[in-house]
């Protein structure tokens, strides 16, 4: 089936576009009235990942309000953890919370690469978006990355300090060696199996790879994360998948993440998009990296005149959009420099999306 828009698969390709493609973390969710009521309806939001029509509704429900430009997989980026048997759960107004956590030899003795039938729904979940899809606009398929899911199975929630993971990568380096290493095989094989399932693209969330020093930076997430994308699917159906990796907080390290084997290095607010652009994202007809971010969430809780002065600095800050159909160039997928806030009124949103389209077609004018 051919594809309406595929301006977002043509950017991260670092190929020319009309105008910039915009898509937002955690677009279905908690934000939207629609989305409140068919979770209601799940139960639970593992009732809600879980069950194939409702993982669908809710992944279009953005889409049905808002022109944007890709949808995302509904599912959590704890899925493949809970299939290695720690018991994922969701209190409602809680954060996730694993029944079984990862602090020692036996612990780790027990974790192996899940087999991929516990994530089923998962991969059915994706053929079904897909195929309701028909076309409109392509589908992201995702994982956690392994630093960020081992940050979860140790300390067996969320964590303010991350005492219990850091103290594990200091202490016995050796464990937390094996655990990214299980993590790593894991989230290829079912990021792999996500593609061969009908996601257009990947993306890697490293939502907790800046928390670390430099030096276990370089030595715990982004060499696990070098790992996975060593074994993804470039290619399915003789379509390109293009790989995005976001790390929070990782603007530090954009020189080394640059040499990552991906198309697209997502950031958060703190990065100066011009400058990101300097350093990886390449020049017209050469290689470098398509960027994707990095509006700070918060913006969306100011009036839209506001909201529509922020979306002009930050696509101003990445500069003048490459236009040459012949070739590729520096390229730019607008996106929140992390996911959206529960409490976003949903027509603010509408504002961001309609600034992004109309201000990044006057600058290709």
């Amino acid at each position: 089936m051919t594809l309406q828009n595929d301006r977002f698969l043509r950017a991260c390709l670092r190929q020319a576009t009309d105008h910039t493609p915009v898509w937002l973390m955690r677009q279905a969710g908690r934000y939207l009235p629609e989305y409140c009521a068919t979770r209601a309806k799940a139960g639970s939001f593992m009732g809600l990942a879980t069950n194939v029509d409702f993982a669908t509704e809710v992944t279009l429900q953005p889409l049905d309000r808002y022109p944007l430009d890709a949808a995302i997989l509904f599912s959590d980026i704890l899925t493949v953890p809970d299939a290695m048997g720690l018991g994922l759960s969701f209190a409602m107004g809680e954060g996730p919370r694993f029944a079984k956590n990862v602090r020692d030899e036996a612990a780790v003795a027990e974790l192996a690469v899940p087999d991929m039938n516990k994530l089923r729904y998962v991969f059915d979940a994706v053929t079904s978006i897909r195929r309701a899809l028909n076309g409109r606009v392509p589908l992201i398929g995702f994982s956690g990355s392994p630093w960020t899911l081992a940050c979860y199975m140790v300390e067996g929630q969320g964590s303010d300090d991350y005492r219990h993971v850091k103290t594990l990568m200091y202490s016995r380096p050796d464990l937390m060696h094996r655990i990214l290493e299980i993590n790593a095989n894991a989230v290829a094989l079912y990021l792999n199996t996500q593609i061969e399932a009908g996601a257009q693209a990947v993306m890697i969330f490293d939502s907790w790879g800046g928390v670390l020093a430099d030096g276990p930076f370089q030595e715990f997430s982004l060499a696990y994360t070098r790992k996975v994308l060593a074994q993804l699917h470039k290619s399915h159906n003789g379509e390109t998948i293009p790989r995005l990796v976001f790390t929070k907080g990782g603007g530090l390290w954009l020189p080394e993440m640059g040499e990552l084997d991906c198309e697209v290095l997502g950031l958060d607010w703190t990065v100066n998009l011009g400058k990101a652009r300097g350093l990886v994202g390449g020049q017209v007809g050469g290689p470098g990296k398509a960027l994707q971010g990095n509006i700070d969430p918060n913006i969306l809780f100011a009036p839209p005149a506001s909201i529509q002065k922020e979306v002009r600095r930050v696509l101003d800050s990445f500069g003048t959009p490459h236009t040459d159909p012949n070739q590729s160039g520096p390229t730019h997928i607008f996106n929140l420099g992390h996911g959206i806030s529960q409490y976003t009124p949903p027509e603010h949103v509408a504002a961001l999306v309609e600034a992004v389209h109309s201000h990044s077609r006057a600058m290709r004018a």
